[in-house]
C-alpha cells in the first residue's frame, strides 16, 4: 500500500523494502498495509428507507504516531447523523460544528497527542476523514450513521453504495499557495479544492488492500418483494438478509435492486414535539399511454473522455444511439460529442436539424465513430447545448447528456449554467460502475428532468427504455402541495415522470390534518388533483431526510451565487443534527497519548475502479490519465538489507520545488511540520527559500507563545540555518548568516525574535493572503 505523506530523503528510500510476496507493485511492510484495514457497511432497510451504520478500521503498524486521511464516498442523498471514535477500549462520540470551528478542535487535539477524527462533506457524495494520533500497534475505529431514501421507478427500488471515489478530471488552473488536502490533484481556479477529492489511486496488480464487509436486512414494510438482484458484487442470501461474498473488494457501487409490488402511496406527519413537524408524501400518478406526444427539440451531449474508454463507450454510444432513434419526423435535434473540443456529425450544420432518416442516420454514424480520448471539458458543450435549445418556442426543449460525470468543477457548472437552463428539461445518463451520482442527480434536478444510472451493459436495455418514456413527455407538471386542516410550506412546483413516484419531504406548521392535497397539470393538459391521507408518525428518520433534501437544495443554490445563504446552511445543519458543506463532525478523546503531538501522515489510496480501461491497460502512460489524475505505481526494489517502510515520495508542484514539500496536513489546517535536508543533496536557494518560508511561518505562528517557547525556536532555528548555510555560498546569503550571528550571541528575546522575522521575511516573502475557505468558493 502507498502513503502520501513528506516526501522520502535518500536515506529513507534506502530502507524501503517490498516483500516477494506483495504482488505487482504492492509496497508492504512485514507488519502488513496501512492505514485503513477493515471497511464495513450494514444497512437495515424498511419500505423506502435504508439506514446505515459504516465502519472504518485504520490500523498503525509503524514505530510512531500515525494520522491517517481517507477520502470515501457515501450515498448522495443520505443524511449523516452521527459518529462515534473508539480505541483502546473507549469510545467517544463525536459534535457536530461549524465547518472551521470543528477543523480547530481537531487540530487543537492532534498538537496537544490527544486522539481525535473529523469527518467532513466535499461533495454530496464525497467525504472526507482524519484520525489523528494513531499509536503504534493500535487500531482505531470510526462509526458514520445515515439515513436515506430509496429511489423507487418502474416498480423496484435500488439500494446503491458507493465504495470508491474514481479519479475525476480537474480542469482550470493551479493555484499559488499550498494545497488545501492531501490528494493527488494541484487546487485550481475551477477547483479549489482538488486536492481534497483526489485519493491515491492503486494501479492493478495490488492484492486486496483491506477488508469488506456489507450486510443488507430487508423489511419489505407490508410491500410483496420479489427476487433481490445485485448487479455488481456476488452475494450470499439467507432469507431476508444478504451479505457480500468474502474477497469482494472496493472499487465499485454496491448494487440492489428490490422489486415491490403496489404502489406504496401515502403521507406520514412526523411533529416535532411543537407546533410544526416534517411530511413525507409517495404518490404514484396515473400515466396515460395514449397522450399524443408534443414534438420537441431534443439536444444530445455524448462524453468521449479519456475515462469513457472499454465498456463505457460502447455503452454510451448505443445509448446514444437508442435516443436518436426514438425521435420522431417532427422533431428536432443536434447531436455533440465531447472531450476537451465538441465534435459535430457531418453534414447537419451548426443548428438544430430536422429528426429525418438521413439526418438520424448521419448522427448513428457519427456516435459509432467516437472513441474514448482526452479530457473531460463538460462545461462547453453544455453551454452550446443550451444555447441551441434557448430559440425553441412552444416546442417541449430537452437536454440529454451521456456521461460517467467525472468531473471535479460541479460547482462551476451549476454556477454557470443555470441562468442558461429556463425551460429546458436535462435528462442525464450516467455510465459506470462507480458514477458520480450526486453531481449528475444535481444537474437532472436542477433542470427539472431524471437520472437514470447505468452500471453494465446487461442494464442498458431496460435503463434505455424507462430513459426513452420519461424524454416523451412527463406525467404531470407544475405539481403542488396544500395541507387539509394544516400549513404546509411552500415549494417551487414539481414535475412527475412515468414510472416515477412523487416522493416529497417538506415542513409544515399547525397540528396535522387529516390529508395532503396534491395538484398538477397532466400531458392533456387537465387538472389533476389527488388527496392522499394523513398518518401521525414518530420516525425520525423522515426528518433527517427532509434536513438532507433541504441542505443539498440550499447548497446547491450556494454554488449558483447566492453567497448569503451560508448562515441558513450552517443553521438547519446544526438544528436537524445532519452533516452538510459547512459543517463537520468532530470526536476528541480527554487523554493525552502521544506527548508532543509529532505524528506520520498517510493519505489512504484506493482501487482503480472497475471497468476503467486506462487503468487495466497492460502499460499505463501519464498521458493517457486525465488531468489531476495520479498513479500509485511500483517502485524500483531498494538495496539489499533495507528493512523499514517509507511513504513514496508525492509530485513536485508546479513553481520552485523545495526539497521537502509541505505536509498535506500543514496545507490543510496550519500545523507546521520539521523540515530535513536529504542526505547527499545540494541544496539550492530556490530550495533553501522554501525552507525559510516555512520557518518564518513558524515564527508567525508562535507569537503568542511563552518566552520559553519562543526561546527555544531561536535557538532550534539557529541550528537549522548554521548547518544549511555551511556548504552554501552566495552574496544573497549575507542576511541569514548574520542572522545566525545575532541569535547564537546574547541580547534580549524580543530583539532577537524581531530580528528573525525581519530576515527570513525579507529573504523569503511571505505568501499572499490566504484563499478564501475552500468550502465556501
Amino acid at each position: 500500500m502507498t502513503l502520501s505523506v513528506t516526501p522520502m530523503d535518500p536515506v529513507e528510500i534506502d530502507r524501503i523494502r517490498i516483500l516477494p510476496d506483495a504482488g505487482v507493485g504492492s509496497l508492504r511492510t512485514d507488519r502488513g498495509n496501512l492505514p485503513l484495514d477493515r471497511l464495513d457497511v450494514q444497512a437495515s432497510i424498511s419500505g423506502l428507507v435504508a439506514r446505515t451504520t459504516v465502519t472504518t478500521e485504520f490500523v498503525n503498524a509503524f514505530d510512531t504516531a500515525l494520522e491517517a486521511t481517507y477520502i470515501f464516498p457515501l450515498p448522495d442523498r443520505a443524511a449523516v447523523t452521527a459518529m462515534t471514535m473508539t480505541a483502546d477500549g473507549r469510545t467517544v462520540a463525536a459534535d457536530l460544528q461549524e465547518r472551521a470551528a470543528a477543523r480547530e478542535a481537531y487540530d487543537r487535539a492532534i498538537e496537544s497527542g490527544r486522539r481525535a477524527s473529523i469527518a467532513e462533506q466535499e461533495r454530496p457524495d464525497v467525504f472526507t476523514m482524519r484520525v489523528g494520533n494513531i499509536l503504534p500497534g493500535e487500531r482505531v475505529t470510526v462509526e458514520l450513521v445515515l439515513v436515506g431514501p430509496l429511489p423507487w421507478e418502474d416498480g423496484a427500488a435500488t439500494f446503491r453504495f458507493p465504495l470508491v471515489v474514481a479519479p475525476r478530471y480537474v480542469p482550470g488552473t493551479p493555484l499559488p499557495g499550498p494545497a488545501v488536502g492531501s490528494g493527488r490533484a494541484a487546487d485550481t481556479d475551477a477547483v479549489p479544492d482538488a486536492s481534497r477529492i483526489t485519493a491515491p489511486v492503486l494501479l492493478p496488480g495490488f492484492p486486496n488492500p483491506l477488508r469488506l464487509s456489507v450486510g443488507v436486512d430487508i423489511d419489505p414494510a407490508g410491500l410483496p418483494l420479489g427476487e433481490i438482484r445485485s448487479s455488481l458484487h456476488t452475494v450470499t442470501r439467507e432469507g431476508t438478509r444478504i451479505e457480500i461474498a468474502p474477497g469482494e473488494r472496493a472499487d465499485r457501487d454496491f448494487i440492489l435492486r428490490l422489486p415491490y409490488a403496489g404502489d406504496g402511496s401515502g403521507a406520514v406527519c412526523v411533529p416535532d414535539g411543537g407546533a410544526e413537524g416534517t411530511y413525507q408524501l409517495v404518490l404514484v400518478a396515473p400515466d396515460d399511454d395514449a397522450a399524443t406526444a408534443r414534438e420537441k427539440d431534443v439536444v444530445l451531449l455524448l462524453d468521449r473522455s479519456g475515462s469513457m474508454g472499454g465498456w463505457k463507450m460502447v455503452a454510451a454510444r448505443r445509448a446514444a444511439a437508442r435516443v436518436v432513434d426514438t425521435l420522431t419526423a417532427g422533431d428536432r435535434f443536434a447531436v455533440l460529442t465531447f472531450d476537451n473540443r465538441v465534435d459535430r456529425p457531418a453534414d447537419l450544420g451548426e443548428g438544430l436539424s430536422h429528426a429525418s432518416d438521413r439526418h438520424r442516420f448521419r448522427a448513428v454514424e457519427h456516435l459509432s465513430r467516437a472513441d474514448a480520448r482526452g479530457g473531460t471539458e463538460l462545461l462547453a458543450p453544455l453551454r452550446e447545448g443550451l444555447t441551441l435549445l434557448a430559440g425553441a418556442g412552444d416546442r417541449d426543449r430537452v437536454l440529454v447528456l451521456v456521461t460517467d460525470g467525472q468531473v471535479g468543477n460541479e460547482d462551476q457548472i451549476l454556477a454557470e449554467i443555470t441562468p442558461l437552463i429556463g425551460g429546458t428539461r436535462v435528462h442525464t445518463v450516467g455510465i459506470d460502475r462507480a458514477v458520480n451520482a450526486g453531481f449528475l442527480g444535481r444537474l437532472a434536478a436542477l433542470g427539472a428532468g431524471r437520472c437514470e444510472l447505468v452500471e453494465s451493459e446487461d442494464r442498458l436495455d431496460e435503463a434505455m427504455e424507462q430513459i426513452h418514456r420519461r424524454i416523451a413527455a412527463p406525467v404531470l407538471t407544475d405539481v403542488t402541495i396544500t395541507g387539509e386542516g394544516f400549513t404546509v410550506e411552500p415549494a417551487a412546483p414539481r414535475t412527475v415522470f412515468p414510472g416515477v413516484p412523487l416522493v416529497v419531504f417538506g415542513r409544515y406548521t399547525g397540528a396535522a390534518g387529516r390529508a395532503l392535497t396534491v395538484r398538477g397539470r397532466t400531458r392533456t393538459d387537465q387538472d389533476f388533483v389527488r388527496e392522499v391521507p394523513v398518518h401521525l408518525g414518530a420516525e425520525p428518520a423522515v426528518t433527517a431526510q427532509w434536513a438532507r433534501a433541504c441542505l443539498r437544495d440550499l447548497e446547491d443554490r450556494y454554488a449558483a451565487g447566492e453567497r448569503d445563504l451560508e448562515q441558513r446552511i450552517v443553521a438547519t445543519s446544526l438544528r436537524y443534527g445532519v452533516l452538510c458543506r459547512f459543517t463537520a463532525f468532530v470526536a476528541v478523546d480527554s487523554r493525552v497519548v502521544n506527548e508532543g503531538g509529532e505524528t506520520r501522515r498517510a493519505t489512504q489510496p484506493v482501487e482503480a475502479p472497475s471497468g476503467w480501461d486506462m487503468f487495466s491497460a497492460p502499460t499505463i502512460s501519464p498521458a493517457a490519465m486525465p488531468m489531476g489524475i495520479a498513479a500509485a505505481a511500483p517502485m524500483a526494489p531498494p538495496a539489499p538489507g533495507s528493512a523499514a517502510f517509507a511513504p513514496m515520495r508525492k509530485p513536485a508542484r508546479t513553481g520552485p520545488a523545495p526539497f521537502a514539500a509541505m505536509p498535506a496536513s500543514l496545507q490543510a489546517s496550519g500545523r507546521l511540520g520539521r523540515a530535513a535536508a536529504p542526505a547527499g543533496a545540494a541544496l539550492t536557494v530556490a530550495g533553501l527559500r522554501a525552507i525559510v518560508e516555512v520557518e518564518a511561518a513558524r515564527l508567525r505562528d508562535a507569537e503568542t507563545r511563552s518566552a520559553f517557547e519562543r526561546r527555544d525556536l531561536l535557538a532550534d532555528l539557529a541550528s537549522r540555518l548554521g548547518a544549511l548555510l555551511e556548504d552554501m555560498t552566495g552574496d544573497e546569503l549575507k542576511g541569514l548568516r548574520a542572522l545566525i550571528e545575532r541569535l547564537r550571541a546574547g541580547g534580549g528575546l524580543e530583539e532577537k525574535w524581531a530580528a528573525a522575522r525581519e530576515a527570513l521575511e525579507a529573504f523569503a516573502p511571505p505568501p499572499p493572503p490566504a484563499r478564501k475557505a475552500f468550502w465556501k468558493r
